[in-house]
């Protein structure tokens, strides 16, 4: 029975030593919290001035009084529980707080930079925005005085082709009026060389004719 309560208490001991290695206290409000070398004031100081604030590691909570605890610099012992505290002292909450405050400032004032950007930008791109729009008006209106400018030349290339083809048609009834009066040319050119015809036979004509028509003289017989 009695070892039955050894082993028990071995337990009891090692599960509130394994609960103790998962926990982490701070020196309370005590400016010089010596680390003894077992757990009480006979023991010798191992670590002296520990500062209030410190975090120590719990290591053993087995004794009534003291509490087992590895410093920041490793050394390991004892040290008066009434002057442990499951939670920061007062100070270091404040300094935390402080600095918690100070990074709260320091990201609003990243904050206001990055607005300020994000305004200068949103600006400069409104301007961009403004002078896009004027310039695709610009370019509607050049577009427009294009398009007029495409359909008057258009309009001069049809007007080209009109011309080209009544040039093609006076072209044509001049080659057939030449090609007439060539005919025609040719027509009185036989005219006058049948007329010139006739005047000459007319002529041979009349040669042989008037001889024959002229009275013949008579013979004198009372010669």
């Amino acid at each position: 029975m009695t070892f039955i309560r050894f082993i028990l208490s071995i337990l009891v001991v090692v599960s509130s030593v394994a609960v103790a290695q998962a926990r982490t206290v701070y020196v309370d409000d005590q400016l010089y919290l010596p680390v003894r070398s077992g757990p009480g004031t006979q023991y010798r100081i191992i670590e002296n001035a520990l500062p209030s604030g410190t975090p120590l590691e719990v290591l053993d909570t087995a004794n009534e009084n003291f509490t087992k605890v590895r410093t920041p610099k490793g050394s390991e012992g004892w040290v008066s529980k009434q002057y442990l505290s499951d939670t920061p002292i007062a100070r270091d909450l404040l300094e935390r707080a402080t600095r918690q405050l100070e990074a709260a400032r320091s990201e609003l004032n990243e904050t206001k930079e990055q607005l300020s950007t994000v305004t200068a930008e949103r600006n400069e791109l409104r301007d961009s925005e403004t002078s896009l729009s004027s310039r695709s008006q610009e370019l509607q209106q050049e577009l427009r005085r294009v398009k007029e400018v495409s359909a008057d030349a258009l309009n001069i290339q049809r007007r080209n082709r009109e011309l080209l083809e009544e040039n093609q048609k006076l072209r044509n009834d001049l080659e057939v009026l030449t090609a007439e009066n060539e005919r025609l040319e040719a027509s009185k050119e036989s005219d006058f060389m049948l007329l010139g015809a006739a005047l000459v036979l007319g002529g041979v004509l009349l040669a042989l004719i008037i001889p024959m028509l002229k009275p013949t003289r008579k013979t004198d017989n009372w010669a």
